[in-house]
């Protein structure tokens, strides 16, 4: 029996869906098990992987045809409904890292490495027996990374990972000090995309919010002022550049209220990396220096151009 379809009947035995036993879903397996065609089952591995890495590996062993623009539907038909069955983990790094990985679990190894052996089905009975159980130990391991944040006044949970922490300052330590009593309208997660949304308020400051716009990670409003901070957090991407700043002035280009276009970075070093690119007339806060401002011009400080 070829490998896809030892494969497929494996996520079948252990009860997946069955869109989740599909060609993308078993060559997903089998890329992050290291199964090439002619191998065995038992030399099955769990190294950390990429979807990039698993697109390469099914094109090259597999001779499929799978194009860089379709890591997103691995990562939605295949990796987040293993990971939801407690069939794969994640590192616990931010989705938009260049470090994020995926890889088998070990009791999912073991029941892999039992395919074709005599112990196939013991193997797969306990798995099964022990599946609920598992799948409750992954899920509280991923609620264990999680951040908790207070928004407006609210309990929420950022994903982990340094997109988030970064977020996280942002909210509790730059706000109160430079945007006090601001309402934060607007704030993405690396997993839960909108977060927070307060689109009835966007559209009455007069966004205009489409399918297509990137908002800003931050939006904050401080009615007492009427001012509105556009603020990004920058780990590795996406700092106030004039592109930038085009992009979010055509998407506002009905707000009125005055506004702050505002880069955040975890450290100095970070902020080093991105200072030549950095658009004038807008303002740098580094975390770890939360009491600081840097503004790229020098006529005046914080308010709105």
């Amino acid at each position: 029996m070829p490998k896809i379809d030892e494969a497929k009947k494996f996520l079948e035995n252990i009860g997946m869906p069955k869109a989740q036993q599909s060609d993308i879903c078993a060559l997903s397996l089998l890329a992050m098990a290291g199964i090439k065609p002619n191998d065995e089952w038992k030399d099955a591995s769990n190294e950390w992987i990429r979807i990039h890495d698993i697109i390469a590996f099914v094109n090259k062993y597999y001779k499929t045809t799978y194009a860089e623009n379709s890591r997103e539907t691995f990562r939605k038909q295949a990796m987040h409904r293993f990971r939801t069955a407690a069939l794969i983990e994640d590192n616990g790094m931010a989705t938009n890292s260049p470090n994020y990985r995926y890889r088998i679990t070990e009791e999912t190894l073991k029941v892999l490495r039992a395919i074709d052996s005599p112990y196939d089905e013991k193997a797969v009975k306990r798995f099964l027996l022990y599946h609920e159980k598992l799948v409750d130990m992954y899920a509280s391991k991923r609620k264990m990374t999680m951040m908790p944040v207070k928004i407006n006044g609210a309990d929420f949970q950022f994903s982990a990972g340094k997109h988030n922490e970064l977020q996280k300052a942002i909210i509790e330590e730059f706000a109160p000090r430079f945007a006090p009593n601001a309402e934060c309208l607007y704030v993405g997660d690396t997993i839960a995309k909108d977060l927070v949304k307060n689109v009835d308020k966007l559209k009455d400051l007069g966004f205009e919010i489409t399918l297509h716009d990137k908002m800003p990670d931050i939006v904050l409003y401080r009615e007492d002022t009427n001012w509105i901070y556009f603020v990004e957090s920058v780990t590795s991407v996406g700092p106030m550049d004039p592109k930038r700043i085009l992009e979010i002035s055509e998407m506002t280009k009905n707000v009125s209220a005055g506004k702050i276009f505002v880069t955040a970075f975890l450290d100095f070093a970070t902020y080093k990396k991105f200072a030549d690119s950095l658009a004038w007339e807008t303002e740098v806060w580094i975390a770890d220096m939360p009491d600081h401002m840097i503004h790229l011009n020098g006529d005046r400080f914080m308010g709105p151009r």
